[in-house]
């Protein structure tokens, strides 16, 4: 047994709070299977199915206008956690077939694509629209809802 092992074994026998404390802050480390990797830019098929989205939301060419401007959008990153609260999106589990699919992708070792969002205005109660990726956000959160998720965003403009 290791003498760091020994040590909390006997601080545990002893009933030290304090060494108990200190393992409950420590990081989780995620194993490296289990860890997101993800692509620089997001793939050439998301600012389609962004548009395909949006253009439920709102006219067409209003839809266009927000994809032109998210492909020229720098690369950010947000929590997946807060991205779901901002939101306001329901987390899918591993058990929906999308999301399992991007798991799938994680463990294989591929590298998922960066998600398209629109920022939402708390003052107009206008929520986040995830243009693209929604099941990535997912994935990532089931994996560690502290991961970092590579995205571009822009605001809405109203």
């Amino acid at each position: 047994m290791s003498d760091k092992k020994q040590t909390k074994d006997a601080n545990s026998k002893k009933g030290d709070s304090s060494a108990q404390s200190a393992d409950k802050a420590k990081p989780v480390q995620v194993p490296d299977e289990r860890r997101e990797h993800w692509k620089d830019e997001p793939d050439p098929h998301d600012y389609p199915a962004a548009v395909d989205y949006l253009s439920l939301l709102m006219p067409l060419t209003e839809a266009q206008s927000i994809v032109d401007r998210l492909r020229s959008a720098t690369l950010a990153h947000r929590k997946a956690k807060d991205l779901l609260r901002a939101s306001r999106l329901e987390l899918l589990g591993p058990e929906n077939e999308h999301v399992a699919k991007d798991l799938s992708k994680v463990k294989a070792g591929e590298k998922l694509s960066p998600v398209l969002l629109v920022r939402g205005r708390l003052n107009a109660d206008v929520a986040l629209t995830i243009a693209d990726g929604y099941h990535r956000v997912c994935a990532s959160h089931d994996l560690d809802e502290d991961a970092d998720i590579p995205c571009h965003i822009v605001d809405l403009g109203i």
